[in-house]
């Protein structure tokens, strides 16, 4: 029986490609488990019963001087402990992370006990997480090519994308949605969190880009509004992204390097408004940046994000909509799924 455990959270961004994977992996593997915190990843994976979910302790490094920090030795030990018990007596054949801190004490634990441990790297530049387990693992795996020719053990796999993300057709998303089609229609996202301040500046040009689109806006959890208008679809969270995809003409959307290996494997226009520095790593410029140098998408950065700059440049994106198109149509990507499942299936024990 071969058996895998993966890992990965903190954020969805490092736990929804794990679930891209799982409909490929149960063609390699017969049993799937997965270790995460008691945080958001254990929330998305309470819908697949078929996967064996384990919490353990995690800590996680404050990007800014803390007390809290001088805490993280003493607790990753013990997380290590915790990981190496479950671990034992899982006994997968490999372990597959998605980077994250939850990662951390399970490929720690993992490669103490003599496991083959890989690790994937959505992003341009390399997350703390990934460059704290790499030389634990035996090999990195990466969405962006040139990512992989910096490291000796890095592996070019591409990015997983959820296969369902293909099935739905435009007219199925209208009808979802509830919209004629007569007006193209605007997917506006902040990501799995959801933004404040992309919200905030759609809220104050919705009466304007109302005139011209019909929108689907993703708020965030939390974070909805009381606004109501016939060419307006809010929620909070949507388990059906393949409605809104279908559905939708153009996209508005953080800079995650899942979301935008999505909407280009989707042939997406989009608009990408990065989280900036002072929020993250400027991981997400970095990937926004590589992709609209290509001419694959445009990029209005935080700092410079107002009402009419905003408008502006949702406006520009339509009015470009055909070149946006036949640009995304000849740099086509394709999903990582079936090449990162080979491989962890030829490197497990």
């Amino acid at each position: 029986m071969k058996k895998i455990l993966l890992t990965g959270g903190g954020t969805a961004g490092h736990c929804v490609p794990n679930l891209a994977l799982l409909p490929n992996l149960y063609e390699y593997f017969d049993k799937i488990s997965y270790i995460g915190s008691n945080g958001i990843e254990k929330n998305l994976l309470q819908t697949y019963s078929d996967v064996d979910y384990h919490a353990i302790d995690c800590v996680k490094l404050e990007r800014k001087f803390t007390f809290k920090n001088f805490k993280i030795p003493f607790k990753l030990i013990s997380s290590i402990n915790q990981a190496k018990k479950i671990i034992k007596n899982i006994s997968p054949d490999i372990i597959f992370s998605k980077g994250g801190y939850v990662s951390l004490p399970v490929v720690f634990a993992g490669a103490k006990l003599g496991i083959p441990c890989v690790t994937h790297e959505s992003d341009l530049s390399m997350g703390l997480a990934n460059k704290l387990i790499a030389k634990k693992c035996n090999f990195v795996f990466t969405s962006f090519e040139q990512t992989a020719k910096t490291l000796p053990n890095g592996v070019y796999t591409g990015s997983p994308i959820k296969n369902n993300l293909f099935l739905c057709n435009k007219k199925q998303g209208l009808e979802f949605f509830n919209f004629s089609g007569r007006k193209p229609i605007l997917l506006i996202t902040g990501g799995s969190q959801g933004s404040n301040a992309i919200n905030e500046v759609t809220l104050n040009a919705l009466q304007e880009l109302g005139n011209t689109f019909d929108i689907i806006h993703l708020t965030g959890k939390g974070k909805s509004t009381n606004f109501k208008a016939d060419f307006y679809r809010q929620y909070e969270f949507l388990s059906q992204m393949e409605k809104a995809f279908s559905a939708c003409d153009l996209v508005v959307s953080r800079g995650g390097s899942n979301a935008l290996f999505e909407l280009i494997a989707l042939q997406k226009p989009s608009l990408i408004i990065p989280l900036p520095k002072n929020n993250s790593r400027g991981d997400q410029i970095l990937n926004a940046k590589y992709f609209s140098e290509k001419n694959l998408c445009k990029m209005l950065l935080q700092e410079n994000l107002t009402k009419s700059s905003f408008i502006f440049n949702v406006n520009s994106l339509y009015k470009d909509i055909n070149i946006y198109k036949k640009n995304l149509a000849s740099y086509p990507i394709k999903s990582g799924n079936e090449k990162i499942c080979e491989l962890l299936y030829k490197i497990s024990r």
